[in-house]
Protein backbone atom coordinates (compact mmCIF):
# COMPACT_ATOMS: atom_id res chain seq x y z
CA UNK A 1 0.00 0.00 0.00
CA UNK A 2 1.03 3.54 -0.48
CA UNK A 3 2.26 5.52 2.43
CA UNK A 4 -0.33 8.10 1.51
CA UNK A 5 -3.17 5.63 1.26
CA UNK A 6 -4.17 2.03 0.61
CA UNK A 7 -6.64 -0.68 1.28
CA UNK A 8 -4.54 -3.32 2.94
CA UNK A 9 -6.10 -6.71 2.74
CA UNK A 10 -9.48 -8.42 2.44
CA UNK A 11 -9.69 -11.92 3.62
CA UNK A 12 -12.33 -14.45 4.45
CA UNK A 13 -12.85 -16.64 7.52
CA UNK A 14 -14.79 -19.75 8.61
CA UNK A 15 -17.73 -18.13 10.34
CA UNK A 16 -21.33 -18.19 9.19
CA UNK A 17 -22.17 -14.50 8.73
CA UNK A 18 -25.86 -13.83 8.20
CA UNK A 19 -27.44 -10.43 7.61
CA UNK A 20 -30.66 -9.35 9.28
CA UNK A 21 -32.40 -6.42 7.64
CA UNK A 22 -35.01 -4.09 9.01
CA UNK A 23 -38.60 -5.14 8.50
CA UNK A 24 -39.19 -2.00 6.52
CA UNK A 25 -39.30 -2.76 2.78
CA UNK A 26 -38.01 0.70 1.98
CA UNK A 27 -35.52 1.95 4.55
CA UNK A 28 -34.88 5.65 4.84
CA UNK A 29 -32.19 7.07 2.61
CA UNK A 30 -29.84 9.23 4.62
CA UNK A 31 -26.11 9.41 5.08
CA UNK A 32 -24.68 7.36 7.92
CA UNK A 33 -23.68 9.23 11.08
CA UNK A 34 -25.79 12.16 9.97
CA UNK A 35 -23.22 14.10 7.91
CA UNK A 36 -24.41 14.99 4.42
CA UNK A 37 -21.16 13.80 2.77
CA UNK A 38 -21.06 10.47 4.63
CA UNK A 39 -21.58 7.48 2.34
CA UNK A 40 -24.28 4.85 2.85
CA UNK A 41 -22.88 1.69 1.22
CA UNK A 42 -19.16 2.35 0.71
CA UNK A 43 -16.67 1.11 3.30
CA UNK A 44 -15.28 3.66 5.73
CA UNK A 45 -14.53 3.64 9.45
CA UNK A 46 -16.89 5.29 11.88
CA UNK A 47 -14.40 8.13 12.28
CA UNK A 48 -10.89 9.38 11.49
CA UNK A 49 -8.54 8.84 8.52
CA UNK A 50 -8.26 5.63 6.48
CA UNK A 51 -7.14 4.36 3.24
CA UNK A 52 -6.43 -4.63 1.21
CA UNK A 53 -8.27 -7.67 0.87
CA UNK A 54 -8.33 -11.66 1.41
CA UNK A 55 -10.95 -14.44 1.37
CA UNK A 56 -10.61 -17.19 3.97
CA UNK A 57 -13.09 -19.98 4.64
CA UNK A 58 -16.16 -17.95 3.87
CA UNK A 59 -15.69 -14.59 5.55
CA UNK A 60 -14.11 -11.40 4.26
CA UNK A 61 -11.64 -9.43 6.36
CA UNK A 62 -10.62 -5.93 5.38
CA UNK A 63 -7.41 -4.65 6.94
CA UNK A 64 -6.86 -1.01 6.14
CA UNK A 65 -4.38 1.75 6.92
CA UNK A 66 -5.92 3.83 9.66
CA UNK A 67 -5.15 6.79 11.88
CA UNK A 68 -7.13 6.07 15.08
CA UNK A 69 -6.26 9.48 16.52
CA UNK A 70 -7.52 11.92 13.91
CA UNK A 71 -9.00 12.71 10.53
CA UNK A 72 -5.68 13.49 8.81
CA UNK A 73 -2.80 11.32 7.63
CA UNK A 74 -0.06 11.10 10.24
CA UNK A 75 2.96 8.81 9.80
CA UNK A 76 3.51 8.21 13.51
CA UNK A 77 -0.08 7.17 14.06
CA UNK A 78 -0.54 4.65 11.24
CA UNK A 79 -2.28 1.46 12.42
CA UNK A 80 -4.10 -1.41 10.72
CA UNK A 81 -7.85 -1.15 11.15
CA UNK A 82 -9.84 -4.39 10.85
CA UNK A 83 -13.43 -5.09 9.79
CA UNK A 84 -15.27 -8.27 8.79
CA UNK A 85 -18.13 -9.05 6.43
CA UNK A 86 -20.09 -11.95 5.02
CA UNK A 87 -21.16 -10.21 1.82
CA UNK A 88 -18.73 -7.33 0.98
CA UNK A 89 -21.58 -4.89 1.69
CA UNK A 90 -22.29 -4.91 5.43
CA UNK A 91 -19.27 -4.61 7.74
CA UNK A 92 -18.61 -4.91 11.47
CA UNK A 93 -15.62 -3.19 13.05
CA UNK A 94 -13.09 -5.04 15.21
CA UNK A 95 -10.23 -3.62 17.26
CA UNK A 96 -7.10 -2.59 15.40
CA UNK A 97 -5.09 -5.55 14.14
CA UNK A 98 -1.72 -3.76 14.31
CA UNK A 99 -0.53 -0.68 16.15
CA UNK A 100 2.95 0.93 16.15
CA UNK A 101 4.31 -0.55 19.40
CA UNK A 102 7.80 -1.92 18.57
CA UNK A 103 11.12 -0.44 17.41
CA UNK A 104 10.62 -1.96 13.95
CA UNK A 105 7.31 -0.09 13.46
CA UNK A 106 7.62 2.73 16.00
CA UNK A 107 6.64 5.36 13.44
CA UNK A 108 3.77 3.50 11.85
CA UNK A 109 2.41 0.22 10.50
CA UNK A 110 2.20 1.00 6.81
CA UNK A 111 0.80 -1.14 4.04
CA UNK A 112 1.13 -4.85 3.38
CA UNK A 113 -0.81 -8.01 2.63
CA UNK A 114 -2.16 -11.23 4.12
CA UNK A 115 -1.13 -14.68 2.87
CA UNK A 116 -2.71 -18.00 3.88
CA UNK A 117 -0.07 -20.65 4.58
CA UNK A 118 -0.60 -24.30 3.56
CA UNK A 119 -1.64 -25.23 7.11
CA UNK A 120 -4.42 -22.64 6.90
CA UNK A 121 -2.79 -20.08 9.19
CA UNK A 122 -2.79 -16.50 7.88
CA UNK A 123 0.36 -14.40 8.09
CA UNK A 124 0.68 -10.65 7.66
CA UNK A 125 3.64 -9.12 5.83
CA UNK A 126 3.76 -5.36 6.34
CA UNK A 127 6.03 -2.35 5.99
CA UNK A 128 6.98 -0.82 9.32
CA UNK A 129 8.49 2.62 9.72
CA UNK A 130 11.12 1.97 12.36
CA UNK A 131 12.53 4.20 15.07
CA UNK A 132 15.03 5.70 12.57
CA UNK A 133 12.19 6.27 10.07
CA UNK A 134 13.44 3.53 7.73
CA UNK A 135 10.94 1.33 5.90
CA UNK A 136 11.49 -2.32 6.90
CA UNK A 137 9.47 -5.48 6.27
CA UNK A 138 7.85 -7.31 9.19
CA UNK A 139 5.58 -10.30 9.80
CA UNK A 140 2.72 -10.83 12.24
CA UNK A 141 0.73 -13.93 13.16
CA UNK A 142 -2.70 -14.45 14.77
CA UNK A 143 -2.39 -14.81 18.53
CA UNK A 144 -5.03 -17.53 18.43
CA UNK A 145 -5.25 -19.17 14.98
CA UNK A 146 -8.48 -20.87 16.06
CA UNK A 147 -10.21 -17.53 16.62
CA UNK A 148 -12.47 -17.25 13.55
CA UNK A 149 -12.37 -13.46 13.78
CA UNK A 150 -8.57 -13.15 14.10
CA UNK A 151 -9.02 -10.40 16.64
CA UNK A 152 -5.49 -10.34 18.05
CA UNK A 153 -2.14 -10.43 16.27
CA UNK A 154 1.40 -10.88 17.58
CA UNK A 155 4.56 -9.36 16.12
CA UNK A 156 7.64 -11.59 16.69
CA UNK A 157 10.69 -9.97 18.23
CA UNK A 158 12.91 -11.17 15.37
CA UNK A 159 11.38 -8.55 13.09
CA UNK A 160 12.28 -7.05 10.73
CA UNK A 161 12.55 -10.10 8.48
CA UNK A 162 13.86 -7.84 5.70
CA UNK A 163 15.86 -4.74 6.65
CA UNK A 164 16.61 -2.00 4.12
CA UNK A 165 19.08 -3.26 1.46
CA UNK A 166 22.23 -1.18 0.95
CA UNK A 167 21.23 -0.10 -2.59
CA UNK A 168 17.64 0.81 -1.68
CA UNK A 169 16.39 4.19 -0.49
CA UNK A 170 15.30 3.76 3.17
CA UNK A 171 12.17 5.83 2.63
CA UNK A 172 11.21 4.06 -0.63
CA UNK A 173 10.93 0.37 0.30
CA UNK A 174 7.34 -0.64 0.99
CA UNK A 175 4.05 -2.31 0.06
CA UNK A 176 4.70 -6.09 0.06
CA UNK A 177 2.15 -8.02 -1.99
CA UNK A 178 0.28 -11.20 -1.13
CA UNK A 179 2.85 -14.01 -1.42
CA UNK A 180 2.58 -16.96 -3.79
CA UNK A 181 4.21 -20.38 -4.09
CA UNK A 182 6.28 -20.91 -7.25
CA UNK A 183 6.63 -24.19 -9.09
CA UNK A 184 9.92 -24.74 -7.23
CA UNK A 185 8.10 -24.70 -3.87
CA UNK A 186 9.52 -21.34 -2.76
CA UNK A 187 7.41 -18.45 -1.52
CA UNK A 188 7.65 -15.15 -3.37
CA UNK A 189 6.31 -11.66 -2.90
CA UNK A 190 6.83 -8.39 -4.75
CA UNK A 191 7.61 -5.01 -3.19
CA UNK A 192 8.13 -1.42 -4.34
CA UNK A 193 11.55 0.17 -4.06
CA UNK A 194 13.95 2.71 -5.44
CA UNK A 195 17.10 0.65 -6.09
CA UNK A 196 20.23 2.44 -7.30
CA UNK A 197 18.03 5.42 -8.16
CA UNK A 198 15.63 3.41 -10.35
CA UNK A 199 11.98 2.79 -9.55
CA UNK A 200 11.56 -0.99 -9.39
CA UNK A 201 9.28 -3.79 -8.25
CA UNK A 202 11.55 -6.30 -6.50
CA UNK A 203 10.91 -9.99 -5.81
CA UNK A 204 11.95 -11.87 -2.66
CA UNK A 205 11.98 -15.68 -2.24
CA UNK A 206 11.78 -17.86 0.88
CA UNK A 207 11.36 -21.52 1.87
CA UNK A 208 9.92 -20.75 5.31
CA UNK A 209 8.39 -17.23 5.08
CA UNK A 210 10.99 -15.94 7.57
CA UNK A 211 14.37 -15.97 5.78
CA UNK A 212 14.11 -14.07 2.49
CA UNK A 213 16.51 -13.62 -0.42
CA UNK A 214 16.14 -10.98 -3.10
CA UNK A 215 16.01 -12.07 -6.72
CA UNK A 216 18.92 -10.73 -8.78
CA UNK A 217 16.61 -9.16 -11.38
CA UNK A 218 13.58 -7.00 -10.52
CA UNK A 219 10.13 -8.15 -11.50
CA UNK A 220 9.97 -4.94 -13.52
CA UNK A 221 11.77 -1.60 -13.47
CA UNK A 222 11.34 1.77 -15.15
CA UNK A 223 14.03 4.42 -15.39
CA UNK A 224 11.22 6.85 -16.24
CA UNK A 225 9.63 6.37 -12.81
CA UNK A 226 11.41 7.42 -9.63
CA UNK A 227 8.96 5.43 -7.49
CA UNK A 228 6.04 3.15 -8.31
CA UNK A 229 4.25 1.95 -5.19
CA UNK A 230 1.46 -0.49 -4.21
CA UNK A 231 2.35 -3.22 -6.74
CA UNK A 232 -0.12 -6.01 -7.49
CA UNK A 233 0.68 -9.06 -9.64
CA UNK A 234 -2.14 -11.47 -10.43
CA UNK A 235 -3.17 -14.02 -13.09
CA UNK A 236 -6.20 -13.63 -15.34
CA UNK A 237 -7.88 -16.19 -17.59
CA UNK A 238 -7.59 -15.48 -21.30
CA UNK A 239 -11.22 -16.50 -21.73
CA UNK A 240 -14.19 -16.08 -19.40
CA UNK A 241 -14.88 -14.06 -16.28
CA UNK A 242 -13.72 -16.51 -13.59
CA UNK A 243 -10.85 -15.33 -11.41
CA UNK A 244 -7.63 -17.25 -10.77
CA UNK A 245 -5.79 -17.84 -7.50
CA UNK A 246 -2.12 -17.10 -6.89
CA UNK A 247 -1.05 -20.75 -7.15
CA UNK A 248 1.81 -22.18 -9.18
CA UNK A 249 -0.39 -23.36 -12.07
CA UNK A 250 -1.87 -19.90 -12.60
CA UNK A 251 0.91 -17.54 -11.61
CA UNK A 252 3.81 -19.58 -12.97
CA UNK A 253 3.38 -18.67 -16.62
CA UNK A 254 3.43 -22.21 -17.95
CA UNK A 255 -0.28 -22.80 -17.86
CA UNK A 256 -2.22 -22.47 -21.10
CA UNK A 257 -4.90 -19.79 -21.24
CA UNK A 258 -3.35 -17.61 -18.52
CA UNK A 259 -2.06 -14.07 -18.73
CA UNK A 260 -0.75 -11.84 -15.96
CA UNK A 261 -1.43 -8.30 -14.82
CA UNK A 262 1.12 -6.02 -13.16
CA UNK A 263 -0.39 -2.94 -11.56
CA UNK A 264 1.45 -0.07 -9.89
CA UNK A 265 0.44 3.20 -8.28
CA UNK A 266 2.29 6.41 -9.14
CA UNK A 267 2.55 8.93 -6.27
CA UNK A 268 3.40 11.80 -8.61
CA UNK A 269 0.07 11.48 -10.46
CA UNK A 270 -1.98 9.69 -7.75
CA UNK A 271 -3.19 7.28 -10.43
CA UNK A 272 -3.06 3.49 -10.85
CA UNK A 273 -1.64 1.93 -14.03
CA UNK A 274 -1.45 -1.64 -15.31
CA UNK A 275 -0.27 -3.80 -18.18
CA UNK A 276 -1.33 -7.28 -19.30
CA UNK A 277 1.73 -9.42 -19.99
CA UNK A 278 3.53 -12.61 -18.95
CA UNK A 279 5.15 -13.56 -15.65
CA UNK A 280 7.85 -16.26 -15.62
CA UNK A 281 8.51 -17.75 -12.17
CA UNK A 282 11.77 -19.33 -13.32
CA UNK A 283 13.46 -15.92 -13.36
CA UNK A 284 10.70 -13.92 -11.62
CA UNK A 285 10.28 -11.30 -14.33
CA UNK A 286 7.25 -9.69 -15.92
CA UNK A 287 7.39 -9.12 -19.69
CA UNK A 288 5.30 -6.57 -21.56
CA UNK A 289 4.18 -7.72 -25.04
CA UNK A 290 6.38 -6.17 -27.79
CA UNK A 291 3.47 -4.31 -29.42
CA UNK A 292 2.50 -2.73 -26.08
CA UNK A 293 6.11 -1.95 -25.24
CA UNK A 294 6.42 -0.13 -28.56
CA UNK A 295 3.17 1.77 -27.99
CA UNK A 296 3.57 2.61 -24.30
CA UNK A 297 7.26 2.22 -23.48
CA UNK A 298 8.60 1.53 -19.98
CA UNK A 299 7.03 4.61 -18.41
CA UNK A 300 4.25 3.33 -16.16
CA UNK A 301 2.36 6.57 -16.66
CA UNK A 302 1.79 5.53 -20.29
CA UNK A 303 0.28 2.18 -19.29
CA UNK A 304 -3.48 1.61 -19.08
CA UNK A 305 -5.37 3.23 -16.22
CA UNK A 306 -7.29 1.23 -13.62
CA UNK A 307 -9.59 4.20 -13.21
CA UNK A 308 -9.63 7.54 -15.02
CA UNK A 309 -10.85 9.49 -12.01
CA UNK A 310 -10.17 9.93 -8.31
CA UNK A 311 -8.93 6.50 -7.15
CA UNK A 312 -5.57 5.19 -5.89
CA UNK A 313 -3.65 2.27 -4.34
CA UNK A 314 -5.92 -0.46 -5.67
CA UNK A 315 -5.46 -4.06 -4.54
CA UNK A 316 -7.06 -7.31 -5.65
CA UNK A 317 -7.79 -10.60 -3.90
CA UNK A 318 -9.10 -13.98 -5.08
CA UNK A 319 -12.57 -14.79 -3.77
CA UNK A 320 -12.50 -18.62 -3.78
CA UNK A 321 -16.15 -18.85 -2.74
CA UNK A 322 -17.33 -17.22 -5.96
CA UNK A 323 -14.29 -17.93 -8.16
CA UNK A 324 -13.69 -14.27 -8.95
CA UNK A 325 -10.97 -11.67 -8.54
CA UNK A 326 -12.12 -8.58 -6.66
CA UNK A 327 -10.54 -5.13 -6.66
CA UNK A 328 -10.64 -2.49 -3.93
CA UNK A 329 -9.09 0.95 -3.93
CA UNK A 330 -8.66 3.96 -1.69
CA UNK A 331 -10.63 7.08 -2.57
CA UNK A 332 -9.51 10.12 -0.64
CA UNK A 333 -11.33 13.38 -0.12
CA UNK A 334 -11.09 16.33 -2.52
CA UNK A 335 -12.36 19.03 -0.18
CA UNK A 336 -10.03 20.72 2.31
CA UNK A 337 -8.21 19.32 5.35
CA UNK A 338 -10.20 21.76 7.45
CA UNK A 339 -13.38 20.14 6.13
CA UNK A 340 -12.02 16.70 7.05
CA UNK A 341 -11.29 17.81 10.61
CA UNK A 342 -14.78 19.29 10.90
CA UNK A 343 -16.38 16.06 9.62
CA UNK A 344 -14.16 13.94 11.83
CA UNK A 345 -13.25 11.47 9.08
CA UNK A 346 -11.45 11.26 5.75
CA UNK A 347 -11.22 8.68 2.97
CA UNK A 348 -13.18 5.60 1.96
CA UNK A 349 -12.98 2.50 -0.23
CA UNK A 350 -14.38 2.16 -3.72
CA UNK A 351 -17.24 -0.32 -3.95
CA UNK A 352 -15.64 -3.75 -4.60
CA UNK A 353 -15.35 -4.63 -8.29
CA UNK A 354 -15.08 -8.02 -10.03
CA UNK A 355 -12.18 -7.94 -12.50
CA UNK A 356 -11.50 -10.03 -15.61
CA UNK A 357 -9.77 -9.83 -19.00
CA UNK A 358 -11.77 -8.59 -21.97
CA UNK A 359 -12.03 -10.55 -25.23
CA UNK A 360 -9.21 -8.59 -26.84
CA UNK A 361 -6.77 -9.73 -24.17
CA UNK A 362 -5.18 -6.34 -23.48
CA UNK A 363 -7.43 -4.61 -20.97
CA UNK A 364 -9.35 -5.35 -17.80
CA UNK A 365 -13.10 -5.18 -17.36
CA UNK A 366 -14.36 -4.00 -13.95
CA UNK A 367 -17.91 -4.36 -12.63
CA UNK A 368 -19.52 -3.86 -9.20
CA UNK A 369 -19.82 -7.18 -7.37
CA UNK A 370 -23.28 -8.70 -7.58
CA UNK A 371 -23.91 -8.32 -3.85
CA UNK A 372 -24.83 -4.69 -4.41
CA UNK A 373 -28.19 -5.97 -5.69
CA UNK A 374 -29.15 -6.96 -2.13
CA UNK A 375 -29.47 -3.23 -1.37
CA UNK A 376 -31.93 -2.52 -4.17
CA UNK A 377 -35.29 -1.18 -3.03
CA UNK A 378 -37.37 1.18 -5.19
CA UNK A 379 -37.07 1.15 -8.99
CA UNK A 380 -36.95 4.40 -10.93
CA UNK A 381 -38.59 5.32 -14.22
CA UNK A 382 -37.56 7.64 -17.05
CA UNK A 383 -40.12 10.38 -17.33
CA UNK A 384 -41.19 11.70 -20.73
CA UNK A 385 -40.30 8.83 -23.07
CA UNK A 386 -37.19 6.97 -24.22
CA UNK A 387 -36.10 9.35 -26.97
CA UNK A 388 -34.20 12.39 -25.77
CA UNK A 389 -34.20 15.19 -28.30
CA UNK A 390 -31.26 17.51 -28.99
CA UNK A 391 -30.91 19.74 -25.93
CA UNK A 392 -33.33 17.51 -24.01
CA UNK A 393 -33.49 16.54 -20.34
CA UNK A 394 -35.44 13.60 -18.84
CA UNK A 395 -35.73 13.08 -15.10
CA UNK A 396 -35.40 9.62 -13.60
CA UNK A 397 -38.24 9.69 -11.10
CA UNK A 398 -39.41 7.59 -8.18
CA UNK A 399 -36.09 7.17 -6.35
CA UNK A 400 -33.76 9.18 -4.15
CA UNK A 401 -30.98 10.56 -6.32
CA UNK A 402 -28.32 10.57 -3.61
CA UNK A 403 -28.17 6.80 -3.09
CA UNK A 404 -28.69 4.93 -6.35
CA UNK A 405 -27.47 2.41 -8.94
CA UNK A 406 -28.28 3.48 -12.51
CA UNK A 407 -27.56 1.58 -15.73
CA UNK A 408 -28.46 3.15 -19.05
CA UNK A 409 -27.79 2.21 -22.70
CA UNK A 410 -27.85 4.68 -25.59
CA UNK A 411 -28.48 3.86 -29.24
CA UNK A 412 -26.95 6.04 -31.97
CA UNK A 413 -28.84 6.01 -35.25
CA UNK A 414 -26.08 7.57 -37.35
CA UNK A 415 -22.43 8.56 -36.94
CA UNK A 416 -22.56 11.10 -39.76
CA UNK A 417 -22.63 14.06 -37.37
CA UNK A 418 -19.54 13.13 -35.36
CA UNK A 419 -17.10 15.99 -34.80
CA UNK A 420 -13.56 15.53 -36.12
CA UNK A 421 -10.75 15.13 -33.62
CA UNK A 422 -7.13 16.06 -34.03
CA UNK A 423 -5.04 12.95 -33.14
CA UNK A 424 -2.94 15.08 -30.76
CA UNK A 425 -5.97 15.32 -28.47
CA UNK A 426 -5.87 11.55 -27.93
CA UNK A 427 -2.93 12.07 -25.58
CA UNK A 428 -4.87 14.01 -22.94
CA UNK A 429 -8.52 12.98 -22.49
CA UNK A 430 -8.79 15.00 -19.26
CA UNK A 431 -8.02 18.21 -21.14
CA UNK A 432 -10.36 17.21 -23.96
CA UNK A 433 -13.20 16.74 -21.46
CA UNK A 434 -12.33 20.08 -19.87
CA UNK A 435 -12.59 21.85 -23.21
CA UNK A 436 -15.78 19.98 -24.17
CA UNK A 437 -17.84 19.91 -21.00
CA UNK A 438 -21.42 18.76 -20.61
CA UNK A 439 -22.78 22.20 -21.54
CA UNK A 440 -20.83 22.36 -24.82
CA UNK A 441 -23.05 21.21 -27.66
CA UNK A 442 -21.54 18.73 -30.12
CA UNK A 443 -22.30 16.48 -33.04
CA UNK A 444 -22.77 13.10 -31.37
CA UNK A 445 -22.72 13.90 -27.70
CA UNK A 446 -22.51 14.96 -25.06
CA UNK A 447 -25.21 12.62 -23.76
CA UNK A 448 -25.35 10.79 -20.45
CA UNK A 449 -26.41 11.37 -16.84
CA UNK A 450 -26.68 14.37 -14.53
CA UNK A 451 -26.30 13.09 -10.96
CA UNK A 452 -26.40 14.74 -7.53
CA UNK A 453 -28.24 17.61 -9.22
CA UNK A 454 -30.11 20.37 -7.43
CA UNK A 455 -33.65 21.18 -8.50
CA UNK A 456 -32.49 24.34 -10.24
CA UNK A 457 -29.50 22.54 -11.83
CA UNK A 458 -27.06 25.07 -10.46
CA UNK A 459 -25.25 22.12 -8.93
CA UNK A 460 -24.84 18.94 -10.92
CA UNK A 461 -22.25 16.31 -11.85
CA UNK A 462 -22.31 15.17 -15.47
CA UNK A 463 -21.15 11.73 -16.66
CA UNK A 464 -21.34 11.50 -20.42
CA UNK A 465 -20.02 10.35 -23.80
CA UNK A 466 -18.96 12.01 -27.04
CA UNK A 467 -18.23 10.27 -30.33
CA UNK A 468 -15.44 11.72 -32.48
CA UNK A 469 -14.41 11.00 -36.03
CA UNK A 470 -10.76 10.11 -36.64
CA UNK A 471 -8.95 9.68 -39.96
CA UNK A 472 -9.15 5.90 -39.51
CA UNK A 473 -12.58 5.55 -37.85
CA UNK A 474 -14.28 6.71 -34.66
CA UNK A 475 -13.50 6.93 -30.97
CA UNK A 476 -15.70 7.31 -27.88
CA UNK A 477 -14.72 9.74 -25.12
CA UNK A 478 -16.13 9.33 -21.62
CA UNK A 479 -16.10 12.28 -19.21
CA UNK A 480 -17.04 13.15 -15.65
CA UNK A 481 -17.50 16.92 -15.42
CA UNK A 482 -17.23 18.20 -11.83
CA UNK A 483 -16.98 21.89 -12.61
CA UNK A 484 -20.54 22.51 -11.38
CA UNK A 485 -20.70 19.71 -8.80
CA UNK A 486 -20.79 22.15 -5.90
CA UNK A 487 -20.94 25.84 -5.13
CA UNK A 488 -18.71 25.30 -2.10
CA UNK A 489 -15.32 27.00 -2.18
CA UNK A 490 -12.07 25.10 -1.68
CA UNK A 491 -13.17 21.93 -3.45
CA UNK A 492 -11.17 20.26 -6.24
CA UNK A 493 -13.52 20.16 -9.25
CA UNK A 494 -11.68 18.76 -12.30
CA UNK A 495 -12.89 17.12 -15.49
CA UNK A 496 -11.95 13.43 -15.73
CA UNK A 497 -11.65 11.78 -19.13
CA UNK A 498 -10.89 8.45 -20.79
CA UNK A 499 -11.47 6.76 -24.12
CA UNK A 500 -13.74 3.71 -24.27
CA UNK A 501 -12.35 0.78 -26.27
CA UNK A 502 -15.46 -0.33 -28.14
CA UNK A 503 -16.38 -0.57 -31.83
CA UNK A 504 -19.01 2.16 -31.98
CA UNK A 505 -19.19 1.89 -35.76
CA UNK A 506 -20.30 -1.74 -35.40
CA UNK A 507 -22.32 -1.56 -32.19
CA UNK A 508 -24.01 1.85 -32.63
CA UNK A 509 -24.66 1.71 -28.87
CA UNK A 510 -22.86 2.38 -25.61
CA UNK A 511 -23.73 1.68 -21.98
CA UNK A 512 -23.12 3.54 -18.73
CA UNK A 513 -23.53 2.33 -15.16
CA UNK A 514 -23.16 4.80 -12.29
CA UNK A 515 -23.17 4.18 -8.54
CA UNK A 516 -24.16 7.29 -6.57
CA UNK A 517 -23.53 7.41 -2.83
CA UNK A 518 -23.73 10.97 -1.51
CA UNK A 519 -20.14 12.19 -1.93
CA UNK A 520 -18.82 9.49 -4.30
CA UNK A 521 -19.82 8.76 -7.89
CA UNK A 522 -18.40 5.62 -9.59
CA UNK A 523 -19.07 5.16 -13.31
CA UNK A 524 -18.46 2.23 -15.66
CA UNK A 525 -18.53 2.90 -19.40
CA UNK A 526 -18.77 0.32 -22.18
CA UNK A 527 -19.63 -2.55 -19.85
CA UNK A 528 -16.79 -1.68 -17.46
CA UNK A 529 -13.98 -1.13 -19.96
CA UNK A 530 -13.51 2.47 -18.81
CA UNK A 531 -14.05 3.35 -15.15
CA UNK A 532 -14.20 6.77 -13.54
CA UNK A 533 -14.49 7.67 -9.84
CA UNK A 534 -15.28 11.15 -8.53
CA UNK A 535 -15.86 12.87 -5.19
CA UNK A 536 -18.64 15.46 -5.02
CA UNK A 537 -19.79 17.80 -2.23
CA UNK A 538 -22.98 19.60 -3.31
CA UNK A 539 -24.36 22.24 -0.98
CA UNK A 540 -28.03 21.70 -1.86
CA UNK A 541 -28.20 18.39 0.04
CA UNK A 542 -28.20 20.35 3.31
CA UNK A 543 -31.70 21.64 2.64
CA UNK A 544 -33.10 19.63 -0.29
CA UNK A 545 -33.01 16.41 -2.27
CA UNK A 546 -30.84 15.46 -5.24
CA UNK A 547 -32.20 14.67 -8.68
CA UNK A 548 -31.19 12.31 -11.49
CA UNK A 549 -31.49 13.10 -15.19
CA UNK A 550 -30.69 11.72 -18.62
CA UNK A 551 -29.49 14.56 -20.84
CA UNK A 552 -28.54 15.07 -24.47
CA UNK A 553 -26.63 18.07 -25.79
CA UNK A 554 -25.89 16.52 -29.18
CA UNK A 555 -27.16 17.81 -32.53
CA UNK A 556 -29.58 14.90 -32.95
CA UNK A 557 -31.85 12.86 -30.73
CA UNK A 558 -30.51 9.85 -28.85
CA UNK A 559 -32.53 6.78 -27.87
CA UNK A 560 -32.40 5.25 -24.39
CA UNK A 561 -32.69 1.55 -25.21
CA UNK A 562 -32.29 0.40 -21.60
CA UNK A 563 -32.74 2.03 -18.21
CA UNK A 564 -32.48 0.30 -14.84
CA UNK A 565 -32.39 2.69 -11.91
CA UNK A 566 -32.57 1.56 -8.30
CA UNK A 567 -32.67 3.36 -5.00
CA UNK A 568 -30.28 1.59 -2.64
CA UNK A 569 -30.75 0.91 1.07
CA UNK A 570 -28.23 1.95 3.68
CA UNK A 571 -25.75 -0.80 4.52
CA UNK A 572 -24.40 -1.43 8.02
CA UNK A 573 -20.81 -0.20 7.78
CA UNK A 574 -18.77 -0.18 10.98
CA UNK A 575 -21.71 1.18 12.93
CA UNK A 576 -20.95 -1.18 15.82
CA UNK A 577 -19.76 -4.70 16.48
CA UNK A 578 -23.33 -6.08 16.32
CA UNK A 579 -22.30 -9.04 18.49
CA UNK A 580 -19.35 -10.05 16.34
CA UNK A 581 -16.68 -9.10 18.86
CA UNK A 582 -18.31 -10.66 21.90
CA UNK A 583 -19.36 -13.90 20.22
CA UNK A 584 -17.04 -16.09 18.14
CA UNK A 585 -19.64 -18.50 16.73
CA UNK A 586 -22.22 -17.95 13.98
CA UNK A 587 -23.20 -14.30 14.01
CA UNK A 588 -25.69 -11.86 12.59
CA UNK A 589 -25.02 -8.24 11.76
CA UNK A 590 -28.17 -6.22 12.18
CA UNK A 591 -28.55 -3.39 9.73
CA UNK A 592 -28.47 0.05 11.30
CA UNK A 593 -30.81 2.54 9.66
Amino acid sequence: MALAGLPLSVFAIAVHFCLVFSSSSSPPVCPANGHRDRTAYHFQPAKNWQNGPVYYNGMYHLFYQYNPHGALWDVGNLSWGHSVSGDLVNWAALDNALDPTAPFDANGCASGSVTILPDGVPVVMYSGIDARRRQVQNVAFPKNPRDPLLREWTKPGYNPVIPVPADVSPDNFRDPTTAWLGSDGLWRFAISAVADGVGATLVYRSADFLRWERNAAPLHASRDAVMAECPDLFPVAEHGEDGLDLDASAIGGAGAGVRHVLKVSMPDTLEDYYMVGRYDDADDTFTVPPEDLEAHGDDYRRWRRIDHGHLYASKTFYDAGKKRRVLWAWVNESDSEADDVTKGWSGLQSFPRAVWLDEGGRQLVQWPVEEIETLRRKRGVLLGGNEVEAGGLREIGGIAGSQADVEVAFEIASLAGADRLDPDHLRDPDALCGENGAAVHGGIGPFGLLVMASGDLRERTAVFFRVFRLSHGYTVLMCTDLTRSTSRAGVYKPSHGGFVDIDIEKDRAISLRTLIDHSIVESFGGGGRTCMTARVYPEHVATGSSHLYVFNNASDAVKVSKLEAWELATASVNAGDDGLISYGGPVCAAQVQ
